[in-house]
């Protein structure tokens, strides 16, 4: 089977997969982060296979929606790529890209797993996670966990460790605080940069507008 089809088949597998999730983790996330890691990859040095593979799958079995289950998502991508007869250098390489690109990896200070391809992918997934899609998503999961938006009394907290990211069930914009803001600077790539600073302009501005509203002063 050739890399066409093969990437023709995974998108397929993630469509139904994916059918019903929650908004802000559906096809159309992975669709934006697969353009997103197209984009980034044309000036990048990446195997582009591998690149398309990972974004694709880097979100088919999020660990959030699992009971924090990080291992569902690489066994599920391996079994689809097994049955596609992919070689297991590149099963691997995805499945580490599945278990890394995530922002509650950054917790793990003492992972070994890098490559250029997760660099992309990190970078276009948290593209996703910032600017008007970002808010829009931020919002949308709230909804979802029954948050409330704001609550002037729970302040963001700016040193929790990865457990208590996981559970945390704060106030929709202490996530700005916590992740969102703090995004812009961690991108891996010049072209994810870029991008990025636009986007978190867009959320401060937000910000601004919000508060401003909240106070009754616009």
């Amino acid at each position: 089977m050739n890399k066409s089809q093969i990437i023709q088949n995974t998108i397929q597998f993630v469509k139904e997969t994916l059918e019903g999730a929650e908004g802000g983790h559906d096809w159309f996330h992975i669709e934006r982060v697969y353009k997103n890691a197209l984009l980034i990859s044309e000036n990048e040095k990446v195997d582009s296979f591998i690149v398309q593979l990972g974004a694709l799958l880097h979100d088919i079995a999020d660990a959030k929606f699992y009971d924090g289950d990080e291992s569902i998502g690489p066994k599920k991508a391996r079994a689809f790529l097994k049955s596609q007869l992919v070689e297991e250098d590149v099963i691997t390489h995805v499945e580490n890209i599945i278990l890394f690109s995530s922002y509650k990896s950054s917790f793990d200070h003492n992972s070994h797993f890098s490559s250029p391809e997760l660099n992309v992918i990190q970078d276009a997934d948290r593209l996703d996670a910032i600017g008007a899609i970002g808010i829009a998503r931020c919002f949308n999961y709230g909804g979802y966990k029954n948050r409330p938006l704001y609550d002037p009394k729970i302040p963001p907290n700016l040193n929790m460790n990865k457990e208590e990211y996981k559970k945390s069930s704060a106030p929709s914009i202490n996530h700005f605080y916590e992740k969102l803001l703090l995004l812009k600077d961690k991108m891996n790539t010049k072209t994810g940069k870029s991008l990025a600073t636009k986007r978190h302009l867009y959320m401060e501005q937000f910000l601004t507008t919000f508060y401003d509203e909240w106070k009754g002063l616009i």
